[in-house]
């Protein structure tokens, strides 16, 4: 496969047996009136280039949206060769609902330029994939709707479907962005079957996070227009990141280059990713910190007793990853409140 070849997943099961899509507002199915969704209590709702939208272009998400737009195949790994989202998703899940993904329908959260959309699609799964900024236009380039995935861009607390209605809710890198984390699970819960499971995860407290002199960059940056932040920090990274280089033998150096430094570096982590793919990655990660409007951190424990809190069992919750990664099964006797 070529790196402009990049669509071609088809799903080992295929179907428009798809949850129906319904009004945030009074949920009630939506009637198609083309490039219109209509409800009947008089809620319209538009769809541009064949995705349904369920929010304003305007929003706290809005810079992730023009980075993953420009940068939408760096973190592919049909494009770094490098398996990284692979392994992440497949740890993620567990070996058995990673190995049982063929025809599940997964509802992909935050699904950003479609770094997870790929591997779950080679997988086999049916995927929705719906995120609250204009990446999923990102994600559509690259991974075009069909009888095995559809997109959309919906707010996660207003997701336009029924209650109960995916074997798989997937929610990786987002919930620490929005603004009420708690909150933000609770909703994911929701679209569980019963049977179903939340695999998530999340930043956690490091001393490093509060010893950083980008948080003060990150004050000014999440202010700029979208596009001037996006230039900005392409020159940062530009100037900064052979410093990185040059010290990410030595450990000492390394720690203190990364408190004065905004930049984001993967040389110690993933020496595997050549020079453009470290700038690459570096661009999307240090962008993503200095313009997010929210920076959550939770504890292990802090999150598994949310899940515990919304009746799900089989709670597994470990450090890993970005913070905590946590998975979670609904009861089969429980239903979607």
């Amino acid at each position: 496969m070529t790196r402009v070849e990049l669509a071609t997943y088809p799903s080992a099961v295929e179907t428009n047996d798809w949850p129906d899509l319904c009004c945030p507002v009074h949920r009630v199915r939506l009637e198609n009136k083309g490039d219109i969704l209509c409800c009947p209590q008089g809620e319209k709702f538009f769809v541009q280039h064949g995705i349904p939208r369920f929010v304003s272009q305007r929003n706290y998400a809005e810079a992730f949206g023009a980075q993953w737009k420009k940068y939408r195949l760096t973190q592919l790994d049909s494009f770094s060769g490098v398996p990284i989202t692979e392994e992440r998703l497949r740890r993620c899940l567990g070996e058995e609902l990673w190995t049982n993904l063929a025809g599940k329908h997964v509802l992909e959260c935050g699904c950003g330029a479609g770094r997870f959309t790929e591997i779950l699609l080679r997988q086999g799964a049916l995927v929705t994939s719906i995120d609250l900024s204009d990446a999923v236009e990102a994600n559509q380039q690259t991974f075009p709707q069909s009888g095995s995935h559809r997109i959309v861009q919906a707010d996660i607390l207003r997701a336009p479907f029924s209650l109960g209605q995916f074997d798989i809710v997937l929610c990786l890198g987002v919930i620490q962005h929005t603004p009420k984390p708690e909150a933000t699970m609770a909703a994911l819960a929701g679209h569980m079957k019963a049977g179903g499971a939340l695999v998530i995860d999340h930043y956690t407290y490091h001393i490093s996070e509060f010893t950083k002199l980008a948080a003060l960059l990150r004050f000014v940056f999440k202010r700029l227009p979208v596009a001037i932040g996006l230039q900005w920090t392409e020159r940062m990274v530009r100037v900064l990141l052979p410093f990185h280089k040059g010290v990410s033998r030595w450990r000492v150096a390394r720690m203190f280059l990364s408190r004065l430094s905004p930049v984001v570096c993967y040389y110690q982590a993933y020496p595997q990713l050549n020079d453009e793919m470290q700038y690459q990655w570096a661009l999307v990660d240090t962008h993503d910190f200095l313009t997010c409007w929210y920076r959550r951190f939770r504890t292990r424990s802090q999150i598994e007793r949310v899940m515990q809190s919304l009746e799900l069992q089989e709670v597994v919750c470990w450090y890993g990853g970005n913070g905590v990664e946590a998975r979670a099964l609904r009861p089969l006797q429980s239903r979607a409140k």
